[in-house]
């Protein structure tokens, strides 16, 4: 028992050290811009193993390693972002993320309690849906996000992409961490900045330059429409400009824009 609880302290304490380094970092993050988030070092890793032909081992049913097939290096690697401070990013660009992606982001506590339950339910419903219906038996399941702009920040600053509810209570601990320690200005300068919008584009300024070939901060209230509707699935509507649902969508997002509250 007594070796036990010895193990029960040092887990104890190793987690209190783990969550006063990330108490530290968001506080830094008050006055320092930072660099990357845990994501964008995530994808820096994929792009550059891919622009080089390498590929991860696999494990195979005796649990031994086995070496994947490697792809031919590709030439396209690339990767834009450009830190652009509060003020040079268009309104219109606020609004359409806070219209399209959290509308009650300047009320809340970084947590929509609302917004997750009916995301839960409406994910339980589509799951049942799937298995009662045999013909979409092997489509994957749309599942439905209730995440708030600040949960989504400390998801991609801070943690890996793992998807258990051990890392979303983390997460919701970062959200709390985030909201207690900065501004609502400072949390949607953040996110603005380091948000991916293509593959390999990140933040507000790089999309801006990429897809409309103008900085961030002239961004018309349609262009700055279409690219808040990309945020869920940017590498998805990337491949397709044209998209139906993109534009319309947009037009939706639009007419939200100017009853969302600005920070």
């Amino acid at each position: 028992m007594r070796f036990i609880g010895r193990w029960l302290v040092l887990v104890l304490v190793a987690a209190l050290a783990l969550e006063l380094t990330f108490l530290g970092r968001i506080a830094l993050m008050a006055v320092v811009d930072p660099q990357s988030t845990a994501f964008q070092r995530s994808e820096a890793w994929r792009l550059a193993s891919r622009s080089l032909g390498l590929s991860p081992t696999e494990p195979t049913s005796n649990g031994k390693s086995s070496s994947k097939r490697t792809p031919p290096p590709s030439t396209d690697f690339r990767w834009r972002q450009e830190w652009v401070a509060y003020g040079q990013i268009s309104d219109n660009l606020k609004r359409a993320v806070i219209a399209s992606e959290d509308g009650s982001f300047v009320n809340h506590e970084g947590v929509d309690w609302e917004a997750m339950e009916k995301a839960w339910q409406k994910n339980e419903k589509a799951q049942e849906r799937a298995i009662a219906n045999a013909s979409s038996a092997n489509k994957p399941i749309k599942i439905v996000g209730g995440s708030t702009i600040t949960q989504q920040l400390a998801k991609n600053l801070l943690l890996s992409g793992e998807r258990s509810l051990l890392r979303k209570g983390q997460e919701i601990v970062l959200t709390f961490m985030l909201e207690t320690l900065l501004s609502k200005q400072r949390i949607l300068e953040i996110y603005l900045n380091s948000v991916e919008w293509g593959e390999g584009v990140f933040g507000a300024e790089a999309a801006a330059q990429h897809y409309y070939r103008k900085p961030a901060a002239r961004l018309s209230s349609y262009e700055a429409a279409r690219l808040a509707v990309m945020l869920p699935r940017p590498r998805y509507f990337e491949k397709l400009p044209n998209s139906g649902y993109l534009s319309h969508r947009a037009s939706v997002i639009v007419a939200r824009m100017p009853s969302a509250e600005l920070p």
